[in-house]
Formats: structure tokens, C-alpha cells, sequence
């Protein structure tokens, strides 16, 4: 019998009511693991009004006790690594050493909320004015919500609820309906390391389930990891409900390749970081500039690529998984055969990659393109697929005017020997991540994970959006725009008259 997985309410697992059910399925077989819900409007409800009961008592707890509930935690995380990552790889279709990477990068933030005392300090100042002193103090907000995506079931989920509830407040997580069983075999393991009933609620659905979340008065905070269209629905909607929303959208990452660059580096680099996990992930290096001479190397990179074998999560000689569905494989084809149609140089094409064993699976091939146009599709959007772009300029000057010129800002990174240029590039790139010989800059948990322009929508987006109406309503402040409609962080000079 099929399982159906349950929704989290108040510390128990119950069956949804609902009507709608989708069907979790095994990207390499199209096996049916189990059947989803789309939650009611009531089950929501119901979610949120429990958290937001638990929060009232939650936030008295000591810091003490919440830290020792995340030591518990991830205890019992480390003691289980393997079997989540096994489950992960199931309904993912990843390596299954792909998959505990991603388990152990989400134990690696649980453990980082153990520390949460020292990180929840505030401030104080004597004498601001004359015997007046000033302190701030750091408080809960309220009934946390975050809306995770399919590529990273486990690391991304424990980005958001561990740090949350442990800063004082209460989490309602929707995961992505396509891999609910990780998130849920998480849940267990929360509840099975003391953690209060209502703490954390899980519950699944579409879009109608997450704008309820975002629109309902008890939901003060929202995050968000996904497409950039989600992204910018999440972010207004959550924003236009007066919300603080972080939302981190689509990428485009870029990786420049310099002359004095070690080539065995650059070329194994560039295999894993750009096709491994099937290249779902938002980390990934899909455009590879060559600068100069180094475009020497690109059929050497091609010849890499050619060596890395799809195949099912228990094979170890598989460099990567299949596409989540089906339709995720369709739209990495058709974008393929955009860029032959538009005169790009497909110099190595997966698009008839078979794997034995497994015929329904949703394979796609190392592929990578040369001669490609900034106009061309594949290098507008995000292909999200296993695709590599092999660009060439002439100079480091025109390899930042090139990245900086494209509407994503998540991550990139430069393979060189040269201090000197490795500094000018950490220095005039206008992206959120930069990796000196590292091909994917993912930082640690105590340090900021982010990006600029299509990229994060997030506070700084808000402070613009801000300053704008300032201006049209008091003509008092200047903005300087760089990009679309949306000021962002260093992109944005306000002067005050």
C-alpha cells in the first residue's frame, strides 16, 4: 500500500483531510513512493494558531534549554546521517554521496544553533547622553514560516527551523511536495530529541498553501529558497502584507578562468562544480569564462565532462542523479536545442544520455557549449540542468564587465595564481559570493549565505523600495539605479540633501 505521508500538528503526525494528493516519485524509476497532501485551508489554519500558542510559552524557555535541545539534536542527526541520506537519495535521485553532503551541511547549522546564547547578546552603551545610558536586546518574532525546494531536502530545511526556534521562536516549514519524506524523517528525529509539542509544524501543498502562509496575520517572517519567480511572488506578496521576507531566487554563476591558473585544478574543478548534482543546485557553475590563453583548455574541460557517468543513487561509479520529474528533464532538452537552433557550438550533447537498467529515468548527459551569444537563452536563464556555457574574453576587465552585466548575482568564483588579480576581482564584482580557486563559495553557518540583484530578494531590497518612495514623495533623497527596478545594497547611492 502506498504510504501517505502525514501532515505535523501540535507534536503529532495526522492524515490530511484534504481531497488532492500528489504522487512522490523516484527520479530514476518513476516508482510512486508515496502520496503527498495538499493540506486544507483549515489544517493551515489550525498549523499556524499552534505555533503561535507554543511561541507564547516557547519564548520564556531559557536560552540554556533551547541550546541543549539543538545539542540533543544533532546528536541524534550525526547518529542517523546515513539513513537520511539514504532516504534523500531515494527521492531525490542523488549520489549517495551527494546526499550526505547534503545532510551533513544541515548538521553542520544545527550545531551552529547550539551556540545560540552567545549569538543572541545585545548591546549597551553608557552615558549616550549625559547620565543616560542606551541598550538594545534581542527578542523572538513570533511564528516563523520557510518554503523550501526540492534540490536540498535536508540541508535547506535545517537552515531555517533549527536557527528559528532556537532564537526563541516557532516554525511552520512547507516543504517542497516532490521530497517531503527527508523533512518529515527530520521532524521525527526533532521530536524524538525532546522538542516540544507545537514547536514545529509541517505542512505540504502548492501554491495555495503558501500564499495562505503568506498572507496570514500571525506569520510575521518568512524564508525562502527556490526559482526567481517564485521568489519575486513570495517577496512582494509577504512584503505587501508588511512581513519581513528573505528570499533567496535564481542563479547564474560564473567561473573565471585565468592564464596562470593551475589547469589540472581548474578542469577538475569545473566537472564537479558544474554538473554534479545534476546541476540542481543554485551553487552551480554553469558559464565558464576562459580569459586569454586559457581558452586553450576548453577541450580538455569538454573531455572531462565526457568522463562524468549519470547514474542510480547506490551506484558509486555515478557522478550524479537524474532530474527531479520529467518535466524538469524536458525543459533542460528544450533549452539544449535552443542554443543549437541559435548557432551555439554544442560540443558535447547529453541530450540522448541512457543509463542501463534504468529507461524511465530522468537522465540528461554532460553537455557543454561553445560560441555562445549573451542573447542566446541558455546564457539568459537558469537551466538548472547538467550544462556547462564556455565563454572567452581577452582581458579580466572585460570578464567582470561581463558578469556584472547579468541580471543574477548569487555566487561566482576565479581560478588564478595572481594576488593581484584575485583582489581586483573580489573588489569590482557585484556578486553576493566570490570564491578565490574555490569553484562553488558556499560559506559556513556562521557566516551570511546570500546574493545580489535576481538573485536575494531580503531587507536590502526593502530599504530600496523605501528610499524610492521617499524620493517621489519628498524629492529629498537621489537614487542611482544599476539594475531593473530594484535598488540592492552596494548598487544603490542615497545622498541626503
Amino acid at each position: 500500500m502506498t504510504q501517505h505521508v502525514p501532515l505535523l500538528i501540535g507534536g503529532e503526525f495526522v492524515q490530511s483531510e484534504t481531497s488532492q494528493w500528489l504522487p512522490v516519485t523516484n527520479p530514476a524509476t518513476q516508482e510512486v513512493l508515496a502520496q503527498v497532501p495538499c493540506a486544507t485551508s483549515a489544517e493551515v489554519d489550525r498549523a499556524v494558531s499552534v505555533a503561535q500558542q507554543a511561541f507564547d510559552s516557547w519564548k520564556e524557555t531559557a536560552v540554556g534549554d533551547r541550546a541543549r535541545l539543538m545539542l540533543r539534536y544533532q546528536a541524534l542527526l550525526k547518529e542517523h546521517h546515513d539513513e537520511l541520506a539514504e532516504l534523500l537519495a531515494q527521492e531525490t535521485g542523488k549520489t549517495f554521496e551527494d546526499a550526505k553532503g547534503d545532510v551533513w551541511r544541515g548538521i553542520e547549522v544545527v550545531e551552529h544553533a547550539c551556540n545560540i546564547a552567545s549569538l543572541s547578546m545585545g548591546e549597551t552603551v553608557e552615558n549616550v547622553a549625559r547620565k543616560i545610558d542606551c541598550y538594545s536586546v534581542t527578542q523572538p518574532l513570533g511564528v516563523c514560516v520557510g518554503i523550501t525546494p526540492f534540490n536540498f531536502p535536508a540541508m535547506i530545511p535545517l537552515w531555517m527551523f533549527p536557527m528559528a526556534i532556537a532564537c526563541g521562536n516557532t516554525f511552520v516549514l512547507k516543504p517542497s511536495e516532490q521530497d517531503p519524506l527527508t523533512p518529515m524523517r527530520l521532524a521525527e528525529l526533532f521530536k524524538e530529541a525532546g522538542a516540544p509539542d507545537g514547536l514545529l509544524q509541517i505542512v505540504h501543498g502548492t501554491k495555495d498553501v503558501v500564499n495562505q502562509l503568506l498572507t496570514h496575520k500571525d506569520t510575521p517572517a518568512i524564508s525562502f529558497v527556490g526559482s526567481v519567480a517564485v521568489g519575486e511572488h513570495i517577496y512582494r506578496t509577504g512584503t505587501d502584507h508588511m512581513k519581513r521576507v528573505q528570499a533567496f531566487a535564481g542563479a547564474k554563476n560564473h567561473m573565471v578562468v585565468m592564464p596562470d591558473a593551475s589547469k589540472n585544478q581548474v578542469i577538475s574543478n569545473i566537472a564537479g562544480a558544474s554538473v554534479g548534482a545534476g546541476g540542481q543546485r543554485c551553487m552551480a557553475i554553469s558559464v565558464a569564462v576562459f580569459v586569454g590563453e586559457s581558452r586553450q583548455w576548453i577541450e580538455e574541460v569538454r573531455d572531462a565532462l565526457a568522463k562524468v557517468r549519470p547514474g542510480a543513487w547506490n551506484d558509486p561509479q555515478a557522478g550524479y542523479g537524474p532530474l527531479i520529474n520529467p518535466q524538469a528533464r524536458e525543459r533542460v532538452l528544450r533549452l539544449i536545442q535552443e542554443g543549437k537552433d541559435a548557432g551555439a557550438d554544442c560540443i558535447l550533447d547529453g541530450s540522448e544520455c541512457a543509463v542501463e537498467g534504468y529507461p524511465d529515468g530522468n537522465w540528461v548527459g554532460p553537455t557543454m557549449f561553445r560560441n555562445v551569444t549573451r542573447d542566446m537563452s541558455i546564457y539568459q536563464e537558469e537551466i538548472f540542468g547538467p550544462v556547462l556555457i564556455a565563454l572567452e574574453v581577452d582581458t579580466l576587465d572585460e570578464a567582470i564587465a561581463l558578469i556584472n552585466e547579468n541580471p543574477y548575482g548569487n555566487g561566482t568564483s576565479i581560478f588564478t595564481s595572481s594576488g593581484a588579480a584575485a583582489r581586483k576581482y573580489q573588489h569590482e564584482i557585484k556578486v553576493g559570493q566570490v570564491g578565490i580557486n574555490v569553484p562553488v563559495p558556499v560559506p559556513l553557518p556562521m557566516f551570511s549565505f546570500t546574493g545580489w540583484r535576481k538573485s536575494f530578494y531580503g531587507d536590502q531590497h526593502a530599504y530600496g523600495k523605501q528610499a524610492v518612495k521617499f524620493y517621489t514623495e519628498t524629492k529629498t533623497v537621489t537614487a542611482r539605479w544599476f539594475e531593473d527596478d530594484i535598488v540592492s545594497g552596494p548598487n544603490m547611492t542615497i545622498q541626503l540633501k
